[in-house]
């Protein structure tokens, strides 16, 4: 993957009802870092729940400035669930709208990344008007478990923020669509997660 590494991504942090989780969620409200912040429902696919079999169905997903600042306020609280930390490298496209996130799905690429594929997959996901961003990115994990596997994707991430009022239900739907016309073009883009914002908390 080409480009400057931006600073900027997206932590999922397991929804807790804990000090830990209390403390963390309190400090995002405050940080400067922090744009936004979501309660969301997660669904792995079933290849996500194979390489991160302790995860939750329910996260804090915040978007972030600054990924060495997201670390280390991660780090001071010791979650043994692991929490995602996503940073974008690249931006394929964005689309200026007014709609709220509804949705953000993240896949890896299994192969296909050559330039002319990632200008490819750029060019279909710009198509889907409901799909308002697009990006590449990496993903860093903060547990205090030991992972039994590691997840050999981590640095071949791609992004959707999906915009809409629809039920999250249709727009996963949506984005199975656009991966399996991806797929078409011999891109092996696979569903890692999806994240459905049920609330905006900031």
């Amino acid at each position: 993957m080409s480009g400057a590494t931006s600073e900027g991504g997206y932590v999922c942090v397991p929804y807790l009802q804990n000090n830990d989780f209390t403390t963390l969620r309190n400090a995002f409200q405050k940080s400067d870092s922090i744009d936004d912040m979501y309660f969301a429902t997660a669904t792995f696919s079933e290849d996500g729940r194979a390489y991160f079999p302790s995860h939750s169905n329910t996260y804090l997903l915040a978007r972030f400035k600054n990924r060495s600042q997201m670390m280390s306020e991660i780090e001071k609280c010791n979650l043994s669930t692991p929490t995602f930390v996503f940073t974008k490298n690249d931006e394929l496209f964005e689309r200026l709208t007014n709609d709220n996130l509804n949705l953000v799905s993240i896949y890896y690429l299994e192969y296909g990344d050559t330039l002319s594929d990632l200008s490819d997959l750029g060019f279909i996901v710009a198509k889907r008007h409901r799909v308002q961003r697009a990006d590449l990115g990496n993903l860093k994990l903060s547990t205090t478990q030991t992972q039994k596997f590691t997840f050999p994707y981590e640095g071949n991430l791609v992004f959707l923020e999906v915009t809409s009022d629809n039920k999250h239900q249709a727009d996963n739907k949506y984005c199975e669509k656009t991966r399996k016309e991806v797929q078409r073009k011999g891109i092996g883009m696979t569903s890692l997660l999806n994240l459905s914002v049920i609330e905006k908390l900031k």
